[in-house]
């Protein structure tokens, strides 16, 4: 690439404007900006505040370096005497900015080729900049998309226009990804760091289960039932509490569906390693913590509510399962209810104890010697 043509440029804008689906505006900015880098890197110093203006009628740009009148210049790139700072502008006055014009009509091979590597890296992010705008208000939605990469810590997942990633801590644990393949995911957030924005994808949180379970269940659109709580280990298992606005409707059958067909539809999307749990919601906690430590029975609840802490007691046999493997169960049972959980093992009730029963003996003994002594 030889010397860099402004007028060449200028022509450019249009085109490129169209081809990229961007604004002109944008793509002037951005020309304007890569301007002023190869200006600054064939004439002037780093630390310069350089901008440009770009003319599109007769193709020149003009380059504006700024500069702060100062009484003693320590560095010429970025201060000026007020002496030669009248010459510019007539009443300047100390502390002031003052501009210089530069007219550009070409650049130099080096400043041409850092010109171009900016025009593509911006354009670059300007488009993603607009694509990712109309993501914006699909945000909190489930959408499909293809596998594109699969990464050590993060699934690359093309999304018609965009793509976006799912990061380690949002996939479901254990599942496969296979290149090509097409997968739901939901729209957690848009992150903008300085590599650019990114779409940050999710099949591991807790709303993708219900978005799931909102295409399977009608009743949840009219408000019939309705979801009061979701915990979630993605992979492993998820607890759903449930509940119902309309009298006679059993909100964990209306989830379930008929032999079981509405959860296994959600299953089918999650992989048959997660279990769901859908127990009934209810607004008395202890009868809650009850539910959500199911399939485990409950002998009995003591509530700390200052504390937001229960302790349970359960039967000997039913302890392991109200923990769950690797305390799963009462993990997920305690950030669905918002209640600290301990399970305690119940100490079964005495029968009627035996040790009265001896002293009724003594005494009757007793009765015996004495009326045998008399």
């Amino acid at each position: 690439m030889e010397d860099l043509n402004i007028k060449q440029l200028t022509l450019a804008v249009r085109t490129i404007a169209e081809e990229k689906n961007l604004p002109e505006e944008t793509v002037m900015s951005v020309i304007e900006q890569a301007i002023a880098a190869a200006w600054r890197r064939d004439n002037g110093e780093r630390d310069q505040e350089v901008r440009a203006e770009l003319n599109v009628n007769d193709g020149t740009a003009t380059v504006y370096v700024a500069r702060e009148v100062v009484e003693l210049v320590g560095s010429d790139a970025v201060e000026i005497s007020l002496a030669d700072a009248k010459k510019l502008k007539k009443d300047a006055v100390l502390g002031d900015v003052v501009e210089e014009k530069h007219e550009v009509t070409s650049f130099g091979r080096v400043a041409a080729q850092t010109a171009k590597q900016v025009v593509l890296q911006r354009l670059r992010e300007a488009e993603r900049e607009v694509v990712l705008a109309e993501y914006e208000d699909k945000i909190g939605t489930v959408v499909t998309g293809i596998v594109q990469r699969v990464e050590p810590r993060v699934i690359r997942i093309e999304l018609g226009k965009a793509s976006g990633i799912i990061p380690q801590s949002e996939q479901i644990q254990g599942e496969f990804y296979s290149i090509g393949s097409r997968i739901k995911v939901f729209i957690k957030d848009i992150e903008r760091d300085n590599r650019g924005p990114q779409l940050i994808l999710s099949r591991g949180n807790e709303q993708f289960v219900e978005f799931l379970f909102r295409q399977e269940v009608p009743e949840m659109e009219t408000g019939a039932v309705e979801i009061k709580a979701i915990a979630r280990e993605a992979g492993r298992r998820t607890k759903l509490a449930v509940a119902s606005t309309v009298p006679g409707v059993d909100p964990v059958g209306t989830f379930v569906g008929g032999h079981g067909t509405r959860v296994q539809a959600v299953m089918n999307e999650i992989g048959d390693q997660e279990k769901i749990d859908i127990i009934t919601f209810d607004a008395g906690s202890e009868q809650f913590i009850r539910n959500a430590l199911s399939p485990a029975e409950v002998v009995k609840v003591e509530i700390n509510e200052a504390e937001k802490h229960a302790k349970v007691f359960v039967a000997e046999d039913q302890q392991s399962i109200a923990i769950g493997r690797g305390g799963q169960n009462v993990r997920l049972a305690s950030r669905l209810t918002g209640y600290e959980l301990d399970i305690e093992t119940a100490v079964p009730e005495k029968k009627v104890a035996p040790a009265p029963k001896k002293n009724i003996e003594d005494s009757l003994l007793n009765a015996v010697e004495e009326s045998a002594e008399e």
